[in-house]
C-alpha cells in the first residue's frame, strides 16, 4: 500500500485529495491542527510552524507504515490589506505557514522519500505569477513556492525523488472565509482595499471545485515523470501563456485594473 501524508487535510483542496487517496486505496494521514474524522485518513496533529511537531508526525508514519511514497504540502491561508498598513507579525506569520511550513515538511519528509524514491507535490497559486493587489504577501509565499520548488527539483534528482508544484487559480473552498482581512488604512485608500477583497470572494465562490483540483492531484501523483510547475484550469494556463508573452508592466496593468476599482 502506498502512503501519502497531505498538511491541511481537514478542510479544503486538502480534504478532497485525503478522500481521493482514500478512495484509490492509498494510506493517507492527515497532518494538521484539526483532525479529518475521515475513514480511511489518520489525523496527526500537526501545527506545520513547529518543527517538533513535523518531526514527530515523520516518526509515527515511519513506525506504522515504514514508507512514505508521496508528500502534498496543501496547508495554508490568506492575509489581505494594503502593504503599508500591514503589520509585521502578521506578514511573518503569512510566510510562516505557507512558506516556511511548506519547507519544513520538505525538510522532514525528505529522509522517508528518499527510501521511497518518493514524490513532493506543492500547492501554489497563480497569485504566484499575477501579484494581487492587497493580497501581496499571499502572492509573495507562492511565488517563493514556486522558486523552492524548482531549485528542490534539481536537489533531489539524483535520489529519484520528484518535485513539482501547481499554480491554482480561484478555487471554492473555506480558504475565503478564513482570509484574515485587514481593512486599516481603507479610508486612506479611498475604499480600495474593501472592494479588492470583493472581487477576490466573489472570484473564489465561483471558482473551480476542490474535487477537480483533488483529481488533479491525484492524476499528477500517478505520472511516470512530473514537470516542476504545474498550471490548474484552462482559463488560468491561457492567462500564464500570455504573461510570458506580453510585458510584464502591461499584465501589471491589467491586474491592477481588475482589482484596484
Amino acid at each position: 500500500m502506498k502512503v501519502v501524508a497531505i498538511t491541511g487535510a481537514s478542510s479544503g483542496i486538502g480534504r478532497e485529495a485525503a478522500k481521493l487517496f482514500a478512495a484509490k486505496g492509498w494510506q493517507v494521514y492527515n497532518l494538521s491542527r484539526r483532525p479529518a474524522n475521515m475513514a480511511g485518513v489518520i489525523d496527526i496533529a500537526t501545527d506545520v510552524t513547529a518543527e517538533a511537531d513535523i518531526a514527530q508526525a515523520m516518526e509515527q508514519i515511519r513506525a506504522a507504515s515504514g514508507r512514505l511514497d508521496l508528500l502534498i504540502n496543501s496547508a495554508g491561508y490568506g492575509i489581505s490589506g494594503a502593504i503599508e498598513f500591514t503589520d509585521l507579525k502578521d506578514a511573518q506569520r503569512q510566510f510562516d505557514v505557507n512558506f516556511f511550513g511548506t519547507f519544513s515538511c520538505i525538510k522532514a519528509a525528505m529522509p522517508l522519500l528518499r527510501e521511497s524514491q518518493g514524490r513532493i507535490i506543492c500547492i501554489s497559486s497563480a497569485a504566484a505569477v499575477f501579484a494581487i493587489p492587497f493580497q501581496s504577501f499571499y502572492s509573495a509565499t507562492k511565488a517563493a513556492i514556486n522558486i523552492l520548488v524548482s531549485a528542490l527539483v534539481n536537489e533531489v534528482k539524483p535520489f529519484k525523488v520528484s518535485a513539482c508544484a501547481l499554480q491554482l487559480g480561484d478555487v471554492k473552498t473555506e480558504f475565503t472565509g478564513s482570509r484574515v482581512k485587514a481593512h486599516a488604512g481603507d479610508d486612506v485608500y479611498g475604499g480600495a482595499i474593501g472592494r479588492s477583497v470583493a472581487v477576490m470572494e466573489k472570484d473564489e465562490q465561483s471558482g473551480m471545485a476542490p474535487e477537480k483540483i483533488a483529481a488533479r492531484i491525484f492524476a499528477i501523483a500517478s505520472k511516470k515523470k512530473v514537470k516542476p510547475l504545474y498550471t490548474v484550469g484552462a482559463m488560468y494556463k491561457l492567462f500564464v501563456f500570455l504573461n510570458k508573452l506580453l510585458p510584464h508592466s502591461f499584465v501589471n496593468f491589467i491586474v491592477g485594473k481588475m482589482y484596484v476599482k
